[in-house]
């Protein structure tokens, strides 16, 4: 079955009245879910701020975006998201990556371990968390605890609240393929010194070999393939398509063939957009979107194209 495209926004709140009429629009634009950023010491708190939104809307998503397994404990995410839900009434979402600030590491006390070792402390999170949402209990040893985990109250509204898991390592990626119940591709490559910014990994060859890699541990561990989201980096609304991916391909340091063909990057006329949102659903399966705050307005108009 064709999965339908969705759009989420990303966003954090400045104040009050801000962060209730962006809800409210969000909701009322059709937007999947609202989605807060998680950097611990340089972001707002996205809990807080997401069940400030469920109240004041009904059928948005909710959900951080994304948030570090490394400087998480599960038990404490697990209660974070468990309370969402509570709140929301069944919108909660968990979406969960293996990290990539190294601030984030230092000011808890550790270095930011080498890649292998963050999927691997990434499954042990991501797995306790989800086993914890479910009910169950978790055999404390396997997450450093001296005792097991276990999260009776609240109750969660939901029997099985969805995770979302961000990443494009491989190892990653083929734990989400089999268990998680989507997928978030970024196009982010190496950290940079400033330890916030990404080279960018947007070609067209990456992406087969990523999604692809999504599909084959879906069908080795006989479910569905999940459904793959790409976060965009950069929306323009213009009626020259090559001249505004030049621009960008400069500023990103990748060729312009990635860029006009990079689901990371919405460009173009808004039926320009919405032919580009069907094209990488063909081709890689790509049916979810997630759009920061500065995009929201021709995801506005994007989304009454796709209602249309």
């Amino acid at each position: 079955m064709t999965k339908p495209i969705e759009l989420s926004v990303i966003a954090m709140p400045t104040g009050q009245p801000q962060w209730t009429a962006l809800a409210r629009r969000c909701e009322a634009i059709g937007a999947r879910a609202l989605l807060v950023p998680d950097h611990p010491g340089s972001g707002p708190s996205p809990y807080v701020a997401l069940a400030a939104a469920a109240a004041t809307t009904s059928t948005l998503r909710l959900s951080s975006y994304v948030s570090n397994a490394g400087v998480r404990h599960p038990l404490l995410l697990a209660g974070d998201v468990a309370t969402l839900d509570v709140v929301s009434d069944g919108r909660a979402e968990l979406a969960i990556g293996a990290g990539h600030t190294p601030a984030e590491w230092q000011m808890i006390g550790r270095d930011r371990p080498e890649s292998r070792e963050r999927v691997r402390e990434f499954i042990r999170v991501a797995g306790a968390a989800r086993a914890l949402l479910a009910g169950e209990s978790v055999d404390g040893a396997s997450v450093g605890a001296r005792s097991d985990l276990r999260l009776d109250e609240p109750v969660r509204i939901q029997q099985s609240v969805p995770m979302l898991v961000g990443g494009g390592n491989p190892d990653l990626l083929d734990w989400a393929g089999s268990n998680a119940d989507a997928v978030g591709l970024s196009g982010l490559g190496r950290t940079l010194p400033d330890g916030h910014r990404h080279t960018v990994r947007w070609s067209t060859a990456r992406i087969d070999a990523q999604t692809g890699r999504v599909r084959d541990a879906a069908a080795t561990a006989g479910v569905p393939t999940p459904p793959i989201e790409a976060l965009v980096q950069y929306v323009r609304e213009t009626s020259d398509r090559a001249a505004a991916a030049a621009e960008i391909a400069n500023r990103a340091d990748a060729s312009n063939e990635d860029v006009l063909h990079a689901p990371y990057v919405l460009l173009g006329t808004i039926e320009q957009i919405v032919e580009q949102l069907y094209a990488a659903r063909e081709r890689w399966g790509i049916s979810r979107w997630a759009v920061r705050e500065d995009g929201l307005d021709v995801a506005e108009r994007v989304l009454a194209v796709l209602r249309a």
